[in-house]
């Protein structure tokens, strides 16, 4: 049997005793007599770095359209709560899209204060020859260091070249994923 046997500071002692079986990050006692090494617990899946901590999705099902040929918001936004402060987020934006023949719609993801995240700065997609309502499925992906074990919003938010742009999530839902990677 192991124990661990606690003297009182004047007199007594107490023993603690584990259970035959314990189960993941309990500290296993050895048999006998002898010093027990401690150090602080850490939780392996956090500490281990490049592993996936979490991932939180949101989804839209409603048709988007603007005529702005500024960035407006999408109405697609994920908020995630980093266990770390040094990790990183992954965001992965799907949706399809239609916009006007001979033009082009663009997409990125921002922060709350419509910052772009890097490598979703600006994904366009167009052309300047005629084409018939031409669709097209796509991902906008970007990585963020927010640097903080507070929560984060990310957004989408998109602008056509000209006429009016679609974002179709009526007939493809539209999805936003935030996913916390370890450092």
């Amino acid at each position: 049997m192991s124990a661990i046997r606690l003297r009182g500071a004047t007199s007594g002692t107490t023993d603690v005793v584990a259970a035959a079986i314990a189960g993941d990050g309990v500290l296993s006692l050895p048999t006998g007599t002898g010093t027990l090494a401690t150090a602080a617990y850490v939780d392996a899946a956090v500490a281990a770095g490049g592993k996936v901590l979490q991932v939180v999705r949101a989804t839209d099902v409603t048709m988007r359209t603007t005529t702005s040929t500024s960035y407006v918001d999408a109405s697609i936004s994920v908020t995630i709560t980093p266990k770390k402060n040094d990790s990183a987020i992954l965001l992965i934006w799907s949706f399809a899209l239609r916009f006007p023949s001979g033009t082009y719609i663009s997409m990125q993801i921002t922060d709350s204060s419509n910052n772009a995240v890097s490598g979703a700065e600006i994904i366009e997609v167009g052309t300047t020859t005629a084409l018939t309502n031409p669709t097209f499925i796509g991902l906008c992906m970007g990585y963020a260091t927010p640097e903080t074990t507070s929560s984060v919003t990310y957004k989408g938010r998109f602008t056509v070249g000209s006429g009016t742009g679609q974002i179709r999530n009526s007939s493809q839902t539209g999805q936003l994923y935030a996913m916390e990677i370890g450092a």
